[in-house]
């Protein structure tokens, strides 16, 4: 069946969905949730129906570039239903997890902001170590990017093998926190006028890619010891850096492109894809904070290290890809009066 016209079809449901809307909006006023006390269960079952499927014609919409004016409808309704849906009193597990474990991972995977800031950090990242740990191919360029003070003070500070103590370890898992959550609300803090966000993050991602780089060289002091230190804590950190960005990106969009919305509904239509990337981000901010307080500056042996950096990356993958995969990319959910699927031609 022709997509457009399977949409078309779809009319009735969306309507339905409007009244619920408006209905639980109005009683929402008045009462703390609008969803738990419209129609009970059978409401909430019929109306998270409702609002799946109206998801999957989003995506159908936005796929085969329908009129703007459907997609903005298609917007504005999800947009309004989201906030029904998962607006809550208290704290439940299974909605969490829900969210956690299957919203969330779904929706990063599929943002071009994420995949966008993903490139550029690790991109940059990886380019810069590369002509940073090159001294004979491209001489110099550690000392303009990063500065000779700089690399000084990097091979001073690991010199000595490491042996902190355990006050230290605490003391260091503060400080860290602090930093790291520095760099990520800066990432995304830019991200609402774009440009400056992607700066920012070049800049980061070209600073840190040197300095591995330059203390990648066989000939550099304390070489050993630098890798000893950021091995465990590494994939946390570089990836909290750059899903910030991303979230702020996504505002930034939400800004520059309202797609027939208005501007401020288009912010906050964004603000709501952003919330899971930067929920991420602050997830693997503290992760990285607390492996790089107590782990990495440990005496532990390196192999203890690198298999910590091995698992943290098993983990990143899996959570970004493989939960975050979509399971049914074209399928769209049948109402109880269609059982109509699009046909993918």
């Amino acid at each position: 069946m022709n997509v457009a016209k399977l949409l078309e079809k779809r009319r009735v449901q969306w309507s339905e969905l409007e009244r619920l809307c408006d209905a639980m909006e109005m009683r929402g006023r008045t009462e703390k949730s609008g969803l738990k006390h419209h129609r009970g269960a059978e409401g909430i079952a019929r109306f998270s129906t409702l609002y799946r499927a109206a998801c999957a014609d989003l995506a159908l919409a936005d796929a085969y570039q329908l009129p703007p004016g459907t997609v903005t409808y298609l917007h504005r309704l999800v947009a309004r239903s989201h906030n029904q849906l998962y607006r809550a009193n208290k704290f439940e597990p299974q909605s969490w997890s829900t969210i956690l474990f299957e919203v969330a991972p779904q929706q990063i995977f599929a943002d071009p902001c994420a995949r966008i800031a993903t490139i550029i950090f690790f991109g940059l990242f990886s380019l810069s170590m590369f002509l940073g740990m090159n001294e004979d191919m491209f001489p110099g360029f550690a000392d303009r990017m990063v500065g000779s003070e700089m690399l000084s003070q990097l091979e001073e500070s690991y010199s000595q093998p490491l042996n902190a103590d355990s006050e230290h370890y605490v003391a260091a898992a503060g400080w860290y926190i602090q930093h790291n959550t520095g760099i990520g609300l800066r990432c995304f803090a830019y991200g609402i006028l774009l440009i400056p966000c992607l700066l920012t993050l070049a800049f980061n991602a070209v600073s840190l890619g040197t300095m591995f780089g330059y203390m990648a060289r066989p000939d550099v002091v304390g070489g050993d010891n630098f890798f000893e230190f950021v091995t465990a804590h590494g994939p946390f950190e570089l990836t909290a850096i750059a899903l910030a960005a991303a979230a702020g990106l996504r505002l930034g969009i939400g800004v520059f492109y309202t797609a027939g919305l208005t501007r401020r509904d288009s912010i906050r239509a964004n603000a709501m894809k952003a919330v899971p990337i930067m929920a991420a981000s602050v997830m693997l901010f503290i992760l990285a904070a607390i492996t790089e307080g107590f782990i990495s500056p440990s005496p532990l042996p390196y192999v203890v290290k690198a298999i910590w950096s091995v698992l943290s990356s098993g983990l990143i993958s899996f959570y970004f890809v493989v939960l975050g995969f979509p399971r049914d990319v074209l399928k769209v959910t049948p109402g109880p009066e269609t059982g109509d699927q699009p046909n993918a031609a």
